[in-house]
């Protein structure tokens, strides 16, 4: 009796049971449905509550982890950073795409790029002495405005025969003006030395042209021709002797003449070595402040004078090409009495071929245009020139130009090209009768770096380079001289040339 109490008393859960067996099955159906409703209102209530608190653990998760990308950068690769790609984000629940905008950083100066800025300084100069910088303005406005009245269309040149621009020259400046003016130059070279196909004379040149003080411009007249010359004197010389320059001057082109620059940086490139130094150069009291070529000039040019014109080759197209078969000079053989030879080796006939052919300047070896078909306003057209193009002995070549002391080697001078020439109208009779080509010139065209070098050489000249359009028109007339290269080598090798080396 005692056993079965202690054993009712230890397990009660067992005495309950016992009772609900021995209850109605009516009143246990009810008590069982009963559970069975308070256990599922139980489950539901918990699941939901579970899901709730997930929910909350998971955006605070993604909060912590956005403000996380957003200001820790050690958080993500620094690749990507720069790159700006997306991320990914994995979480419990689902992927969040992030998507980082970064502030764009300003590019790095690389040295010797960039030209210092030196407007600062000037400024600081000037406002020291601000009293005489406003007298000297105004001095200088009425001047220019007495030279603008002088080079008016309205007047010709032959009524103003020299201007004297001493007047013009600040001769009151700071030491420290004249040293930041010098500084600024149209020539850019920025880093230690030119490209290897400019000598230190080219460079140098090339810097006077462009930056030297003008003294004085006057117009000169040449020899038979209609057209006098218009230069500019930037240095004076003591020992000068010359009643045309009394120093260093350069000849101004019209603004026109833009091919005379592209010209020189193309015979630089290629090795030629037979155009003078040439670069564009603005002239505010000139063709309204557009930019015009400068040439330098070369006394040399004029061994009598200007009165006696150039030193040129009189030559017709008949007797140049029994001179191209004869190898004039050819290995310093000179020539029999009798023969069709001049004084100009024969490579140098090659050379102007080449060059002349890039460019299609005709007036030296085609001046009649009988290699092409001519445009109604071509020179040659409007004379008649173009009906003489049967009988080969009245054909006269023009601008055969040579230096005085130096008669074997052409300077290829008045380079007026022409870059609207399609490739179905090129002018191949500047090619004709000849044999060779210089070795230098060809190897260029064939490495397909010209446009590298043209684009190299040619930056040197800022004004000239703005002028064009920037890269953008830089490119397009290179455009052209490349497709005339490709031309240039097919007809090589279709007509056998021989591609030598030439060191006459």
């Amino acid at each position: 009796m005692g056993k079965s109490r202690s054993r009712w008393l230890c397990f009660p859960f067992l005495r309950l049971t016992s009772s609900f067996w021995r209850c109605p099955l009516s009143r246990r159906s009810l008590l069982i449905a009963t559970l069975c409703a308070v256990y599922l209102v139980f489950v539901v209530s918990y699941v939901g509550y579970s899901q709730q608190h997930r929910d909350r653990r998971t955006d605070r998760h993604k909060y912590r982890h956005t403000r996380g990308l957003e200001t820790d950068g050690a958080l993500l690769d620094s690749a990507d950073l720069q790159t700006g790609e997306s991320f990914v984000v994995p979480t419990r629940s689902n992927v969040v795409y992030i998507t980082l905008k970064f502030k764009r950083l300003k590019p790095a100066n690389i040295r010797g790029t960039i030209r210092p800025k030196l407007r600062r300084k000037l400024r600081k100069n000037k406002s020291a002495s601000s009293a005489f910088t406003q007298d000297k303005l105004g001095a200088l406005e009425r001047d220019a405005g007495q030279i603008k009245r002088h080079f008016a269309p309205k007047t010709s040149w032959k009524e103003t025969r020299e201007v004297d621009y001493k007047s013009l020259d600040v001769n009151h400046r700071s030491h420290r003006d004249e040293v930041a003016e010098s500084n600024i130059s149209s020539i850019r070279i920025y880093s230690q030395s030119a490209p290897q196909w400019f000598s230190a004379q080219d460079v140098g040149a090339m810097r006077f042209l462009a930056d030297a003080k003008v003294l004085r411009i006057r117009e000169v007249p040449r020899g038979e021709s209609p057209s006098p010359l218009l230069m500019f004197e930037g240095e004076t010389s003591a020992t000068a002797r010359s009643s045309v320059c009394g120093g260093r001057c350069g000849v101004i082109s019209s603004p026109v003449d833009t091919t005379e620059v592209f010209a020189y940086h193309l015979d630089r490139v290629l090795g030629l070595n037979r155009t003078l130094p040439a670069v564009s150069r603005k002239f505010r009291f000139l063709h309204d402040g557009r930019p015009s070529p400068v040439v330098l000039w070369d006394e040399s040019l004029y061994p009598e004078g200007l009165a006696a014109g150039r030193a040129t080759v009189r030559l017709t197209w008949g007797g140049y090409q029994r001179s191209l078969k004869q190898r004039c000079w050819h290995k310093n053989i000179s020539p029999r009495p009798d023969s069709d030879c001049g004084a100009v080796h024969h490579y140098e006939w090659s050379s102007l071929a080449l060059f002349d052919f890039l460019l299609q300047i005709h007036n030296r070896l085609d001046g009649s245009c009988c290699g092409f078909r001519p445009r109604q306003e071509d020179e040659c057209a409007e004379l008649g020139r173009h009906a003489e193009c049967g009988d080969p002995e009245r054909l006269q070549l023009a601008n055969i130009v040579h230096r005085g002391h130096d008669p074997r080697h052409l300077v290829f001078t008045n380079n007026k090209g022409f870059f609207d020439r399609n490739e179905d109208n090129l002018d191949f009779r500047l090619l004709e009768g000849i044999t060779e080509l210089p070795e230098q010139a060809v190897s260029v065209l064939r490495s397909r770096r010209l446009r590298e070098r043209l684009l190299q050489s040619l930056f040197l000249d800022e004004t000239y380079w703005e002028s064009q359009g920037g890269r953008q028109g830089i490119d397009k007339l290179i455009d052209v001289v490349e497709r005339r290269a490709k031309v240039l080598l097919t007809y090589i090798n279709a007509h056998g040339i021989r591609v030598i080396a030439m060191n006459a």
